[in-house]
């Protein structure tokens, strides 16, 4: 049985970063996939899947939800360890049901938690800036993401919590603090 953990944050909030380094240190028993990788893979490809991708996510808008749960659902498919982080995802209530829905029809994957890390928007706006890595990160395009992120998360955060998988986690620490919290939260799952 694949065991699943979701690790959602606004952009900004570290929970990539926070996943790969308890991936690294767990590299036997724990694979780690970014959400936006997965989509980013994909656009780097060139594929026609990608070139779709990038006009939504180029705009800072969501990528339609039957080519996003089809890239997660393949990822921890073909995973090849039990224990899967998977970050920026669900990113819509839709997102969130389709998966629900598609999870209940296996057998073999356990959604375990999902896990929080929360920081305020003054936060992430200043990280997101600050980093500048991509034509993606400019004040512009972090106030849609940002908006995007909210809009749904109220609702994420209650059907989670109803099923009582919902950890939140403070975002706001030393990196060392927050993966320490997360991992061994994990690790009493696992």
């Amino acid at each position: 049985m694949k065991k699943l953990f979701l690790i959602i944050g606004a952009p900004g909030s570290g929970k990539t970063t926070d996943a790969q380094l308890i991936a690294q240190n767990h590299a036997d028993k724990i694979v780690h996939y970014s959400t936006g990788d997965l989509l980013r893979n994909e656009v780097a490809s060139g594929s026609e899947r990608g070139r779709l991708i990038e006009s939504f996510t180029s705009k800072g808008n969501l990528v339609p939800l039957h080519i996003v749960v089809e890239t997660i659902v393949t990822a921890i498919k073909n995973a090849p360890k039990d224990v899967i982080l998977i970050d920026g995802y669900p990113r819509s209530v839709e997102q969130m049901e389709s998966l629900d829905n598609v999870l209940k029809s296996q057998d073999g994957v356990a959604l375990i938690s999902v896990i929080e890390v929360d920081v305020s928007e003054a936060v992430a706006k200043e990280r997101v800036l600050g980093r500048a890595r991509g034509a993606d990160d400019n004040t512009e395009v972090f106030n849609n993401r940002m908006r995007v992120y909210q809009e749904p998360l109220k609702a994420i955060q209650e059907f989670y919590t109803r099923s009582k998988i919902l950890k939140r986690i403070n975002g706001e620490r030393t990196i060392a603090e927050i993966v320490k919290e997360m991992e061994d939260f994990i690790q009493s799952k696992i």
